[in-house]
C-alpha cells in the first residue's frame, strides 16, 4: 500500500485562491514577511516530516503500544527518536510566543502541521499537541516567574505538557473532583490525588513533564468554584537550572484501550507532589478552558487527519483491486472504483475532507486575527467566530471523520478487517476524537445553550451574514441556491432554540442535530467558496472540486432539511419511556 501523501497542494490552493491568505493574515503586524509562499515551503517542509518519520512508526507504533514496567513508561521503539528529532526541526514551536523561544508564525500553519502530523501518526501527535495547549494555558494565567520558569521548555518541546482533570468519579462534572493542594508556606503547594486517563502522562524521552493539574485547596467550596490549577512537573528545577529531583507522583496503571495503543494514557497518582498555583486560587476551571479550547481544536483537526490518511489508502486500493464486471457488462474484472457504490463511499469521505480543511483553515485565521488585529473591534469580531466554530470542528469533524474512516474500511471489505492493511487501526484511533476533551454531546450543548444564545442570538446571525454574502456573489450558481435554502431551516431552528433557553429537554434533545446543520452548511459555504475560486478553470484541481461540490450539494446539504425535521420533533418521543424500560 502507499505511504501517507502530504496534501500540501490542497492547503496552497486554500491559502492562496479561496481564503486570501496574503489579505487577511500577512498583513497583520508579526506576520508581514509569512506569505502564502513561504506558508507553502513550510508545509512542504512539515509534511516531509510527517510522511518520512512519523508515517512509518504509526502501525508498528499500534502493534508494540506503550508500556510500564517497574514503575517506568516505555514507548514503542521510534518514538523518543521522532519526537527528538521533531524538536530539533522546531516544529514544537512553529506558533510558539518567540520571546519564550517559540517561532512565532501564524495559528494556521499550526493547524495544518497538525492535521498532517496526525494524519501520518495521531499517537504521536498527541505529545506536542498536549504540549501547546499546557504552554498557552501557562502563558494566558501564570505568573511572571512560572513563565519564565516554564514555558521556555514547553515551547521549545524541550518539556513535555499534559492535563490532568479527570478523575474516576469526575468526569464531565468536574465539580465532583476530589484531588487536594496543601500550601507549603514557601509559594508551593503539596498535591495529592488520582487521575485517570492522562494523555501523555508518562514517556521515556528523557525530558521533563508538567503536568497541569486541577485540585482543590483546604477552604475551597464544593463544586466548580473550588477548583484551582497547579503546574506539577514530573522533575523539580535543580540548582543549576536542569532536572533536578524526582517529584512523588507515579504512573499506577496505563489504560487498556480500543485505539491510540502507542500513546500512553496513564492513572496518575500525585502523593504529595510538589507543584505551584496556576491564576487564582478557585479560578482553576477558567485557566484549564483556555488549554481545552485548543485542545477541542485540536482534537477536530485529528479527525480530519485520520480521515485523509484513511481516504488516501481507500481511493488507492479501489483504482488497484479487480473485481467484479463493468456497468455495461463487457469487462471483468474492473478496478472497484468504477462501481457506483464504492465511489460513492469515496466521495463522501473527500467531500467532508477537502471542505473541512477550508473550514479549519478559516477558524485559524480568525484565531490570528483576534490575536494580533490592531483594531480591538476586529479581534472580537474574530473571536467571536473561533467561539462559534470550536464545538462545531470539534463534533463534527470527529463524527464525519469517524464516519469516513468507517467508509475508508468498507472500500477494502475483508481486508479492511484484517490489521497489516492499517484500516481497522484508522477506525479504532477515530473513535477516541469522539469522545476525548468533552464528548461531543457536550459539544452539541455548548453549541446550543452557550454558544446561539451569544449576543441575543446575533453571533450566528454574523456567521450567517458572511455565508450569504458568498451566496450574493455566486448567484448565478445552482449551488449557491441550494445553500440559501439550507440556511432556511438552520434559521428557524436557531430562533426557536433561543426562544427556550431555558428549557433543557429541549435543547438536549435538539443539540446534536443542531450542530450537524450548522456543520452541514458551514462545508456547503467552504465548497461554494471553492467553486466560485476555481470558475473557468480547466485544471485537474478545479474539476475534481467542481464535481466532489456537486455530489456534496447533491447527496449531503440535503440532510439539513431531514434533521431539521428531527429537531421540531421535539423531546418527547425521547424522554416518554421510564428509564426502567430500556
Amino acid at each position: 500500500m502507499t505511504s501517507f501523501t502530504p496534501p500540501v497542494d490542497d492547503m496552497r490552493f486554500l491559502l492562496t485562491q479561496v481564503l486570501d491568505f496574503d489579505a487577511h493574515i500577512a498583513t497583520l503586524p508579526g506576520c508581514e514577511d509569512v506569505t502564502a509562499e513561504f506558508a507553502g515551503e513550510v508545509l512542504t517542509e512539515a509534511g516531509r516530516f510527517a510522511a518520512d518519520k512519523l508515517a512509518p512508526l504509526n502501525l508498528s507504533g499500534d502493534e508494540q503500544g506503550a508500556s510500564l514496567a517497574d514503575g517506568k513508561v516505555t514507548t514503542p521503539e521510534g518514538f523518543p527518536q521522532a519526537y527528538k528529532d521533531f524538536v530539533e526541526a522546531g516544529w514544537v514551536g512553529l506558533s510558539g510566543n518567540p520571546d519564550f523561544g517559540g517561532q512565532g508564525l501564524p495559528r494556521t500553519l499550526q493547524i495544518l502541521l497538525d492535521e498532517m502530523v496526525c494524519a501520518a501518526n495521531v499517537s504521536f501527535g498527541l505529545f506536542p499537541g498536549l504540549t501547546s495547549g499546557a504552554a498557552e494555558a501557562l502563558e494566558h494565567h501564570g505568573s511572571e516567574e512560572l513563565k519564565a520558569r516554564w514555558l521556555p521548555g514547553l515551547i521549545t518541546g524541550e518539556s513535555c505538557g499534559a492535563m490532568a482533570l479527570t478523575e474516576s468519579n469526575a468526569g464531565t462534572d468536574l465539580g465532583l473532583l476530589r484531588a487536594r493542594a496543601e500550601p507549603v508556606g514557601d509559594g508551593s503547594f503539596k498535591v495529592s490525588g488520582t487521575k485517570i486517563f492522562i494523555s501523555s502522562g508518562d514517556q521515556d524521552f528523557g525530558n521533563n513533564i508538567v503536568h497541569l493539574v486541577l485540585a482543590r485547596l483546604p477552604d475551597a467550596p464544593a463544586g466548580v468554584k473550588g477548583i484551582s490549577m497547579f503546574l506539577v512537573p514530573k522533575f523539580l528545577p535543580g540548582e543549576d537550572g536542569g532536572l533536578g529531583a524526582r517529584n512523588t507522583m507515579s504512573v499506577g496503571a496505563l489504560e487498556h484501550k480500543m485505539g491510540i495503543h502507542a500513546q500512553p494514557t496513564c492513572v496518575m497518582n500525585y502523593d504529595e507532589a510538589i507543584g505551584w498555583l496556576v491564576g487564582e486560587p478557585g479560578r482553576g476551571l477558567n485557566a484549564m478552558f483556555t488549554m481545552m479550547n485548543n485542545e477541542r481544536l485540536f482534537v477536530g483537526i485529528q479527525g480530519l487527519g485520520i480521515a485523509e490518511a484513511a481516504h488516501q489508502k481507500a481511493a488507492t486500493y479501489a483504482r488497484e483491486r479487480l473485481q467484479g464486471r463493468s456497468a455495461d457488462n463487457t469487462r471483468a474484472p474492473v478496478p472497484i472504483i468504477e462501481h457506483a457504490d464504492v465511489r460513492k463511499m469515496l466521495l463522501q469521505g473527500r467531500a467532508f475532507i477537502d471542505a473541512a480543511r477550508a473550514l479549519a483553515v478559516w477558524t485559524a485565521m480568525q484565531m490570528d486575527i483576534a490575536a494580533r488585529h490592531p483594531d480591538p473591534a476586529a479581534q472580537a469580531e474574530a473571536n467571536g467566530m473561533v467561539l462559534l466554530m470550536t464545538p462545531v470542528i470539534k463534533a463534527a469533524f470527529t463524527d464525519m471523520g469517524f464516519e469516513t474512516a468507517v467508509l475508508s474500511q468498507q472500500v477494502f471489505g475483508g481486508h479492511g478487517y484484517i490489521h497489516e492493511w492499517g484500516m481497522e487501526q484508522f477506525v479504532r484511533d477515530a473513535r477516541i476524537t469522539q469522545i476525548y476533551e468533552g464528548t461531543n454531546g457536550v459539544q452539541a450543548m455548548d453549541l446550543v445553550a452557550r454558544k446561539l444564545p451569544m449576543e441575543g442570538g446575533a453571533l450566528l446571525d454574523r456567521f450567517l451574514a458572511l455565508v450569504e454574502a458568498d451566496i450574493a456573489k455566486g448567484a448565478a450558481s445552482p449551488l449557491a441556491a441550494q445553500l440559501a435554502d439550507a440556511l432556511v431551516p438552520l434559521r428557524r431552528i436557531a430562533t426557536d432554540l433561543l426562544a427556550r433557553k431555558n428549557d433543557v429537554e429541549a435543547l438536549g434533545a435538539a443539540a446534536t442535530d443542531t450542530l450537524r446543520m450548522l456543520a452541514l452548511v458551514a462545508l456547503g459555504w467552504m465548497w461554494l467558496r471553492m467553486v466560485l475560486a476555481t470558475q473557468g478553470e480547466e485544471s485537474p484541481l478545479a474539476i475534481r472540486k467542481h464535481a466532489v461540490a456537486r455530489f456534496f450539494f447533491a447527496r449531503m446539504l440535503p440532510q439539513v432539511h431531514a434533521l431539521a425535521a428531527q429537531v421540531e420533533a421535539g423531546p418527547q418521543t425521547i424522554m416518554a419511556m421510564d428509564a426502567e424500560l430500556f
